[in-house]
């Protein structure tokens, strides 16, 4: 079976030049893909638009309306981080429909897993707001829609973006079929993510937040990944495995101050791939959320595919962080005792 990528012309209408979440990001990253030959090797999904049933199993009419509204009236600001340009809201309706169109395909034994190249990003949008760059929460719909077809009963959702998804743990906090995993640098946007936030009602333990001071890097997070999150998706035992892919934590990011290098990142999906590999036969969708220094954002993706494609191939023009890592120690220590791992 085929990796396939999700793309649409669309995702480049939704476009401020001057703000950092803009069309050039997602433009970097074709290119690279272009000019690495990985495009011509990989199906391309094309999307369709979330339908409004999908949308309101997550969010509130009210919400939806609004980027509608604010659209149609010529764009705005849903707040002072997030704009919506005139074709914002068929290129979010978009975004959320590409991902669940992926998630289907792997269900469906179509695809073998896939990337879901799309914008705006979702993963800070609640059930009732948009923030953060992001207007409707891409991942939250897709999970939500492939738990409602009834094919699968749990979804883990990993978010190695370096903000904190406060939208998507918010809508899922209370829900046991769907772990949220997510490694944030922390007091960081939008603040949220504290190491003892760990669900709440039936989803009481189904959240691990990692909160991380700046200056963390490959080593840290490998050990994160290792002593933490492999213990906790095993425990979990996920049907689908659906990735938050940001990546601004690396240390030449403009918009934060952590210190993974590209090797790190094509570690953490290669990880990732193998988890699904091991837990859920392989199926697993990455989807695209933050990253702001072009180059990084652009071979971080490629390095996801190469993981995806099953291959060791790591690019990383720019090399290690110059600055020295702080270590973990102490903060792994206290969420395997809060999560009861040996």
């Amino acid at each position: 079976m085929d990796t396939a990528y999700v793309y649409d012309p669309i995702y480049l209408e939704h476009n401020q030049p001057s703000h950092p979440e803009n069309a050039r990001r997602l433009q970097r990253i074709l290119v690279v893909l272009e000019k690495e030959g990985l495009l011509n090797r990989m199906k391309l999904l094309e999307p369709r638009p979330a339908t409004t049933e999908e949308l309101q199993r997550v969010h509130t009419p009210t919400h939806i309306e609004r980027v509608r509204r604010v659209a149609q009236s010529g764009g705005g600001h849903l707040d002072l981080d997030t704009y919506v340009s005139p074709r914002s809201f068929d290129a979010a309706l978009m975004a959320a429909g590409g991902v669940i169109k992926a998630v289907e395909a792997v269900l469906a034994g179509e695809i073998a897993n896939g990337f879901a190249l799309v914008r705006p990003p979702g993963h800070h949008a609640t059930a009732t707001q948009g923030m953060g760059f992001c207007l409707f929460n891409n991942v939250a719909v897709a999970a939500r829609a492939a738990l409602d077809a009834g094919k699968i009963e749990r979804v883990f959702v990993a978010d190695f973006d370096v903000h904190h998804g406060n939208g998507t743990q918010d809508i899922f906090a209370d829900d046991a079929t769907v772990f949220y995993f997510s490694t944030h640098q922390y007091p960081h946007y939008p603040g949220t993510g504290h190491w003892d936030d760990t669900g709440s009602g039936a989803g009481k333990g189904s959240v691990l937040n990692v909160p991380l001071p700046p200056r963390v890097g490959d080593e840290g997070y490998a050990r994160i990944f290792d002593q933490l999150v492999w213990p906790l998706a095993e425990r979990f035992q996920p049907d689908l495995i659906l990735v938050s892919a940001g990546y601004d934590a690396h240390w030449s990011d403009p918009l934060a101050q952590m210190n993974l290098s590209l090797a790190g990142y094509a570690r953490m999906a290669q990880e990732l791939v193998r988890m699904a590999n091991r837990l859920c036969e392989g199926r697993i969708v990455f989807t695209l959320e933050g990253g702001y220094e072009l180059d990084v954002l652009a071979h971080g993706v490629l390095n996801s595919f190469y993981a995806m494609l099953g291959e060791s191939t790591v690019s990383d023009p720019i090399g290690p962080s110059p600055h020295p890592e702080r270590s973990v120690s102490e903060l792994i220590g206290r969420l395997k005792e809060i999560h009861h791992v040996s």
